[in-house]
C-alpha cells in the first residue's frame, strides 16, 4: 500500500547517462532533459563549488581560469568521479522535477551489457545519492532494441548497433535477451579526436573538442565524399603561437574518420561472425538497426550496408532511442534484461 502510494506522487524515470550527453525521459512526459554530462567547480584549498551544470558548464571548457575546472564525470560510459556526477543528477533531476526530490522518483539507468556487479552497485548507489527512490537497471542493447520497437520477445535474432560517444556496443537479442554483445571504445568523442590530430598534422592547427565536432556533423562522413564542401576553421598555429585560419575540406574530414569508422564496422563483422547461424539468417532478414548520437554521421549507415551486405536500419531520432527504450522497460522482463 505504502509503495502504491509513493508510485502515485513521484515520477517514473528513465536515465541514459552518456559520456557525452545526459538524457532523462519520464513517463507521460517523453524526453524532458539532454544536457551534456559536464560540471564547472570551483575548486579553492579542496573546497568544492559547483558552478554550473551541463551546456553552460561545458561552454567554460578552455576558457577557465586555473581555479575553475570543466569536469566530465563520465568517461567511455563509465563512473570517473561519483562526487561530480551525483551533483550533476541531483541538479538534473530535480530541474525535470521541478520541486524537492521529497519523494525520490522510480529510476530505469542503461547500463552496458558487461557491466561488471562492482560497477553496478556503484551505479546505483550513485543513482540513490541523487535522489531516486528505487533504481533498475536495463542493458542498453535491450533498452536500444525497445526503443526501436523491435519485437525482441520473439525466437527471432536482432542486431543493434548503438554508436555513443565513448563507445560502441553491437548486441545479438533474440527472446528478450542478449546472446552476443561486444563492446569497443570508438565513439564520436574518438571521432573529433582523430579530426583534431588531422588538422594538426596537415595544417599545423590547434583546434578545440568542440571545433572538432563541429567540423565532423558539419562536414564528416563515413564515405568518400563528392561534394566540394569548405568550411574556414580557426585555431593556434603551432609555430608561431598566434591565432590563424585555415580552409577545411569535407574529403580531408573523410580521411581523418575512416580509422574510428573502420573499428566500428570491424565490431559488427566479428559479432556477426560470432552469431549462432540460425541468429545471423535472422539478422540477414530484419537488418541491422543503428541508434545513437553517432548514428547521424553522413553516410555510415549505408558504408556499414555495403560491407556487410546488410540492410541497415536508422531510427528517427537516433540519440534519443535508448532512453525512450529504457522508459519502456521499467518493468521486469523475461530473462535478464533488466536488473534489480
Amino acid at each position: 500500500m505504502f509503495r502504491s502510494v509513493l508510485g502515485a506522487i513521484s515520477n517514473e524515470m528513465a536515465i541514459d547517462l552518456g559520456t557525452a550527453t545526459t538524457r532523462i525521459a519520464v513517463a507521460g512526459r517523453g524526453l524532458v532533459c539532454a544536457e551534456a554530462s559536464a560540471v564547472a567547480i570551483h575548486e579553492v584549498r579542496g573546497a568544492r563549488r559547483i558552478l554550473a551544470v551541463g551546456e553552460a558548464a561545458l561552454e567554460m571548457l578552455g576558457r577557465t581560469p586555473p581555479e575553475i575546472r570543466v569536469v566530465r564525470p563520465i568517461i567511455d560510459g563509465m563512473l570517473s568521479d561519483f562526487e561530480i556526477a551525483e551533483a550533476m543528477l541531483r541538479h538534473l533531476m530535480l530541474q525535470v522535477q521541478g520541486r524537492t526530490l521529497w519523494v525520490g522518483p522510480r529510476v530505469t539507468v542503461c547500463v552496458p551489457y558487461n557491466t561488471i556487479d562492482m560497477e553496478k552497485r556503484a551505479i546505483r548507489k550513485l543513482m540513490e545519492a541523487a535522489g531516486a527512490r528505487e533504481v533498475r537497471m536495463v542493458e542498453q542493447p535491450i533498452a536500444a532494441a525497445v526503443g526501436a520497437e523491435l519485437p525482441i520477445d520473439e525466437a527471432q535474432g536482432h542486431m543493434v548497433v548503438d554508436v555513443g560517444a565513448g563507445t560502441s556496443e553491437v548486441g545479438v537479442i533474440s527472446l528478450g535477451g542478449v546472446v552476443y554483445s561486444r563492446t569497443v571504445k570508438v565513439g564520436g568523442e574518438r571521432m573529433d579526436r582523430a579530426i583534431i590530430r588531422h588538422i594538426r598534422a596537415e595544417h599545423g592547427l590547434l583546434i578545440g573538442p568542440r571545433t572538432g565536432e563541429q567540423l565532423k556533423c558539419e562536414l564528416g562522413s563515413a564515405m568518400p565524399v563528392r561534394r566540394p564542401a569548405v568550411r574556414e576553421v580557426k585555431g593556434r598555429d603551432i609555430k608561431s603561437g598566434y591565432p590563424r585560419a585555415v580552409e577545411v575540406t569535407a574529403q580531408e574530414i573523410y580521411e581523418a574518420l575512416r580509422s574510428p569508422v573502420q573499428l566500428i564496422i570491424d565490431a559488427v563483422r566479428a559479432s556477426l561472425e560470432h552469431t549462432p547461424p540460425e541468429l545471423a539468417a535472422d539478422v540477414a532478414q530484419t537488418g541491422i538497426v543503428m541508434t545513437g548520437g553517432g548514428a547521424m554521421l553522413s553516410r555510415l549507415d549505408r558504408c556499414l550496408s555495403e560491407t556487410t551486405g546488410l540492410p541497415v536500419i536508422v531510427p528517427e531520432d537516433p540519440d534519443i532511442v535508448l532512453v525512450k527504450g529504457a522508459l519502456r522497460c521499467d518493468e521486469p522482463r523475461p530473462g535478464h534484461a533488466v536488473a534489480g
